[in-house]
């Protein structure tokens, strides 16, 4: 009988340390679950810093349009195509040229 109660604690033992790998490894809050959600917080991390130089960029580009006028000049002759008078226009193209034997 003394054999019989240690070996059903022995048993119990194990299913309760089976139950609480189960839950360690594959639980709602587990560890593949920890794993999946550091996984999420660094790719939102790095749209984060992405956003905010962009952020960065556009309050640069905001205060030189507010203080000064060759931020608006700039985006004039790229925007609109400004050309001072007393200027030449030279437009140059990117494209590939392609040469024919015919």
């Amino acid at each position: 009988m003394k054999y019989v109660s240690q070996l059903v604690l022995i048993v119990l033992a194990v299913v309760m340390l089976a139950g609480l790998q189960y839950q360690y490894w594959l639980g709602e809050n587990g560890h593949f679950a920890h794993n999946e959600l550091r996984d999420q917080i660094q790719e939102q991390q790095a749209l984060n810093d992405k956003q905010m130089a962009a952020n960065e960029l556009l309050r640069t580009d905001v205060h030189d349009l507010k203080n000064g006028l060759e931020a608006v000049e700039e985006h004039a002759r790229l925007d609109l195509g400004l050309i001072k008078p007393n200027e030449t226009f030279v437009q140059m193209t990117t494209a590939p040229t392609t040469h024919s034997r015919y």
